[in-house]
């Protein structure tokens, strides 16, 4: 097993359904530094910044679930997170608006299964899929005009359809 396997393993922090999540290029020491959840090659966010929340969730379970706070909720500084570079904090607070309060936390919430470790493991994952998504850089969009062949064949339709109706109306008869 290589050593970005055993890493990701051995923190259990990033599994999902058994299959690791894999985030993009990161160098050997990024991963292996325990103390920080790896984004992206230029961001990486320590531990100790993201807080966790736990309560008593519904679903399945029977009484394990009026008994045990398996619910997640993860929460993160976006607005004062010293990680981020001003740029990088702009894009999150603009793609993740409505998962962000008015205090500039973001809130992610997990339970869907009966234990807490699995649901905070689910709930890291997302975290990471959601800032490496917001963070991907964007195409800037190239305007395109129609072909003059295709405004040709929609004028002449255009004509047609007039004509069309023009036939069905019923003139006055004086």
């Amino acid at each position: 097993m290589d050593a970005y396997k055993q890493h990701i393993m051995s923190r259990g922090s990033m599994i999902v359904a058994g299959m690791p999540l894999k985030p993009l290029f990161l160098t050997l020491t990024q991963i292996m530094n325990p103390d920080n959840l790896p984004i992206s090659h230029d961001l990486q966010i320590p531990l100790a910044e993201i807080q966790f929340r736990f309560a008593r969730s519904s679903g399945p379970g029977g009484q394990h679930v009026n008994r045990a706070e398996t619910q997640v909720e993860l929460l993160w500084d976006v607005a004062g997170s010293p990680s981020l570079t001003p740029d990088q904090r702009q894009l999150l607070l603009a793609a993740m608006a409505n998962r962000i309060d008015k205090n500039g936390i973001l809130h992610l919430v997990s339970g869907h299964t009966r234990s807490q470790e699995r649901n905070r493991q689910e709930v890291m994952a997302r975290f990471v899929r959601l800032l490496q998504e917001a963070l991907r850089p964007r195409r800037p969009r190239r305007p395109t005009r129609p072909p003059t062949a295709a405004k040709k064949l929609r004028l002449r339709l255009k004509k047609r359809r007039s004509q069309i109706k023009r036939q069905r109306r019923v003139e006055p008869e004086e």
